[in-house]
């Protein structure tokens, strides 16, 4: 439970860093940065606002047109930073603010020296009625900010702020040492319940839950470095804002800081989100193999074999789709207008679409080979002339392993025609030849038997899944007679039962003198060929030429 809410939390955490409400102007130790404006999305007449600061703290805000509004900002702020460093340099005196003029445009004087001239924009922004008004309102402000700048500059202030930063080091040691603890001691996850005594004998269901216990390891190691970056960072930045000789770092390091941060906790929460997802797959996979509402005994081992294929094409997907939002994001956050751009990506798309028509029938054919379960993960399947194992299959291309080691890849619009021997089901299809002088009624007998004991065997009782059938004689041969045996296997059983067949039977047939034949071939020589010798080209005989030699 606790491990959700730190998740929760941290994506809350990843979504608020980018922009920040206006409601923040009032924490005294987190200022506002303004976000970056775009000249397409804002005329040079409009009217925008910035802060000013006094020891990092945001004192007040002026307007100004877009084109003025920097030009004024550092005029207003570096009048007010001489105003206070003149003021703090006499203890003991009181600022004296005054506003003079009550016309249109008043100008707020601060000990004799000019600090601005309210507009009316000014006063819209406050909205006050009048820019004396709000030039009254700025004034009060201005002098509670300069007695809170001399305040926190007093002994008594600086020791009580002091033991605050203090209180928050141990507490950042305490928290982190938690955090820390927390992350490499070992437990049951959330998102894993017991597994039941029949799911735990599934190869498949082991390696789900282990690739699942590697996805959540992964995403407790995260977002444990996410918890530790956030409580030194996070204090260190709250113990910047305690002081004000220290607070100014404060924006220096948002307005350095920002987007990279943003950027980092993009990539990072989107990374955590994937994790999860990939968790989040192999749990729902898994708890699909072990429902036995939903399975029968004849569907079980086919989906065994098809899960790992649905979960690691459901996790491409998932990561694609992941990777294209951390894309989107990171450019939101550079300020970048993504609109024309998804537009733009849509006419790419179809000019690339058109152009990479092999991909698209690829990704087409895989997704039919998947759904409609041609064959999956595991599988040994025949395609043209070649064939093998099943290696790894998306929906791009298949692989094959083949029997001397090779890796064969093969685009998915390639593969018309199919064979899988393992899909449900297979069989040992074995033809077994017998000498033509042997007693065929006993040799089928012996045949029989041999299989009826195989399957009767309970190390060869869940392999083969039903009585073996003597078909009897298939053919008469050139190495004699050949009779047909069928035994259906489990998928990929066939091979292994076929050659215990084998060895069962040959040992059975020495025992009882049955022998298997070579290869016999009979030759006929007619008489007048032996009585008429040869002659050469001239009528004379061989033979006699022969014996005269």
């Amino acid at each position: 439970m606790r491990f959700q809410f730190l998740a929760i939390a941290l994506s809350s955490t990843v979504i608020t860093v980018g922009a920040m409400p206006p409601v923040t102007a009032q924490i005294p130790f987190l200022p506002t940065v303004q976000a970056p404006t775009h000249r397409t999305q804002e005329s040079d007449n409009r009217v925008v606002s910035r802060w000013v600061y006094l020891d990092g703290r945001q004192v007040l805000q002026i307007a100004a047109p877009r084109t003025s509004v920097s030009e004024r900002l550092q005029k207003v702020q570096r009048n007010l930073d001489q105003i206070s460093k003149d003021f703090l340099k006499k203890p003991g005196s009181k600022p004296d603010v005054r506003v003079e003029g009550s016309g249109a445009l008043p100008v707020i004087r601060v000990n004799g020296r000019d600090l601005m001239t309210v507009t009316r924009q000014d006063a819209n922004l406050l909205q006050a009625d009048t820019p004396s008004g709000a030039a009254n309102l700025i004034a009060q402000t201005l002098e509670d900010e300069l007695n809170e700048a001399r305040n926190e500059r007093r002994s008594e202030y600086l020791i009580r702020q002091g033991a605050i930063a203090g209180a928050t080091v141990v507490g950042m040691i305490v928290l982190s040492w938690g955090l820390y603890s927390w992350q490499r001691r070992p437990g049951k996850y959330p998102l894993q319940p017991p597994l039941p005594t029949s799911a735990q004998a599934s190869p498949i269901t082991t390696q789900l839950t282990q690739q699942q216990h590697q996805h959540l390891k992964e995403v407790k190691r995260r977002l444990s470095q996410l918890g530790q970056a956030a409580i030194w960072g996070g204090g260190t930045f709250f113990i910047l804002g305690l002081f004000a000789y220290t607070r100014p770092l404060q924006i220096l390091i948002i307005s350095a800081a920002q987007i990279p941060l943003t950027l980092l906790a993009v990539a990072v929460g989107n990374y955590v989100a994937a994790r999860l997802s990939y968790a989040l797959i192999d749990r729902f996979t898994t708890a699909f193999i072990n429902s036995s509402a939903l399975l029968t005994p004849q569907t079980s081992e086919r989906l065994q074999l098809r899960v790992s294929t649905i979960s690691g094409v459901s996790k491409g997907i998932v990561t694609v789709v992941w990777a294209a939002d951390t894309m989107l994001l990171s450019l939101m956050t550079l300020g970048v207008n993504i609109g024309p751009l998804l537009a733009g990506a849509g006419l790419v798309g179809v000019a690339v679409s058109l152009a990479s028509q092999n991909l698209i029938k690829d990704a087409i054919n895989g997704f039919l080979i998947i759904v409609e379960d041609q064959y999956a993960l595991g599988d040994v399947i025949n395609v043209g002339d070649v064939g093998g194992l099943v290696e790894n299959l998306n929906l791009r291309m298949t692989q094959l392993r083949d029997a001397e080691g090779r890796l064969i890849t093969i685009p998915n619009s390639e593969i018309k025609i199919v064979a899988n021997l393992s899909s449900r089901w297979s069989r040992a299809d074995l033809t077994i030849p017998v000498a033509y002088q042997t007693d065929i009624d006993q040799a089928l007998k012996l045949i029989e038997t041999v299989a009826l004991e195989m399957d009767q065997d309970p190390k060869w009782q869940n392999p083969i899944l039903e009585t073996p059938q003597v078909l009897g004689i298939d053919n008469f041969g050139d190495r004699g007679l050949i009779i047909r045996v069928w035994i259906k296997t489990q998928p990929l059983k066939q091979w292994d039962v076929a050659r215990e067949y084998r060895r069962r039977l040959k040992v059975a047939f020495d025992k009882a003198g049955v022998s298997i034949p070579l290869p016999q071939q009979s030759i006929w020589v007619n008489d007048f060929q032996l009585q008429t010798p040869p002659l050469d080209g001239n009528g004379n005989s061989l033979i006699s030429q022969r014996d005269g030699l």
